[in-house]
């Protein structure tokens, strides 16, 4: 993760992380520009995302723009990801997307968040977001931070997640819950 920033960390608005948190955010500002529009090509695309994490961006990983983020440092992508139109990857307490992953039009996924007391509430909390092998998030989802999905598991349109979801099952609602078990065919 960037600037040394861990999971599941508390940083309060006075804390050096705070600025180097915002100095990173300023150095992206270009390559956001370059995943908010649409007629931005492949290759700027990519050259963006490794810039941004280091990372290369898998030849196999399809993103239909525009794509938002907010930091931009700490999203890692497995090989065949679809990632739709609109989506946004609040990225500061990490992201990683493994492989086969789909991602519908206009889903959240947050790795942030902020304290409850009132005099902190400035502070970040940051937990990572991870999306197992093979999970689908339906249209304007919203994955709160700390939560997995489990491998092979459907979130579906508008669903709101607030803790864990096993492997293998549909979860639908605000706040989110199992509605099916799904069945593996070989």
């Amino acid at each position: 993760m960037g600037e040394d920033i861990k999971p599941s960390t508390v940083i309060g608005v006075n804390a050096p992380a705070f600025k180097a948190i915002h100095d990173r955010v300023a150095a992206n500002q270009p390559y956001f520009a370059v995943f908010q529009d649409a007629s931005s090509s492949r290759q700027e695309v990519e050259e963006a995302f490794a810039a941004m994490t280091g990372q290369a961006l898998d030849e196999s990983v399809s993103i239909n723009l525009p794509l938002y983020t907010d930091y931009g440092a700490n999203i890692r992508l497995g090989k065949s990801v679809f990632i739709n139109t609109g989506v946004m990857l609040t990225d500061l307490g990490g992201i990683q997307i493994d492989d086969h992953v789909l991602i519908a039009p206009f889903a959240k996924l947050l790795s942030v968040n902020h304290p409850t007391n009132p005099k902190e509430r400035r502070g970040l909390i940051l937990q990572p977001v991870h999306l197992k092998e093979n999970a689908w998030i339906g249209s304007g989802a919203t994955i709160l931070p700390g939560v997995t999905v489990g491998k092979n598991a459907i979130v579906s349109a508008g669903a709101v997640v607030t803790k864990d979801v096993p492997d293998n099952v549909i979860v639908a609602g605000v706040p989110a819950r199992v509605i099916k078990e799904i069945e593996e065919i070989d």
